[in-house]
């Protein structure tokens, strides 16, 4: 593995960490906001480096491709899983983002199946940052809630959140329809290639 995989590696196992640690605190509310936001911030942080590092190192490979948005898949979720479940985050729209990112992962089966390796497009990484500042949020206020801050902009705070995962479903939807007409065109080349 490339120090870019690596990286992308780091994800796998923090996703489940902060899972753990925000389902199942053992320290005190203080103790464990500070520890989550280490662990959001690193995983954050590590799907920006990982690309840029394998970029300028000439290490872009077919399987650091595929092994990027798995991990970002893989650690999104876990967060999301908590927002869900503490009514933060809507679940028809956690649903949808699951219903997508499976999809798209699909997609990518089935395109290794033919040797070909579908990248990043630009409105998967649009709706990955939006997927960051929408758990970005949903933190903020679970972190309000965790620590009995700043009551009057709690409310306030909730329906921004929900806007912003209401703007990342859509966009995951849209991101899809690109990712499909993408696979087709890549489909149609190959077989136009072994033709």
């Amino acid at each position: 593995m490339s120090i870019a995989d690596k990286i992308t590696l780091s994800r796998v196992f923090l996703a489940p960490l902060f899972f753990l640690l925000y389902r199942y605190p053992l320290l005190e509310a203080l103790p464990t906001v500070i520890l989550l936001w280490l662990l959001f911030a690193v995983i954050e942080l590590s799907d920006l480096v990982d690309g840029k590092i394998a970029r300028s190192s000439s290490t872009v490979s077919d399987f650091g491709k595929l092994f990027d948005p798995f991990a970002d898949v893989l650690a999104r979720v876990s967060y999301f899983i908590c927002f869900a479940f503490d009514g933060i985050m809507p679940l028809w729209i956690f649903l949808i983002i699951l219903y997508r990112e499976f999809s798209i992962l699909f997609l990518r089966m089935m395109l290794s199946g033919r040797g070909i390796a579908m990248g990043a497009r630009p409105g998967g990484k649009l709706k990955a940052g939006l997927y960051m500042v929408s758990g970005l949020f949903a933190l903020l206020y679970s972190s309000l809630q965790r620590l009995s801050l700043a009551a009057p902009l709690q409310n306030p705070l909730k329906v921004l959140v929900v806007v912003v995962f209401v703007a990342a479903g859509v966009l995951s939807v849209l991101s899809f329809v690109d990712y499909l007409i993408q696979y087709k065109k890549l489909t149609s080349a190959a077989k136009g290639h072994n033709s």
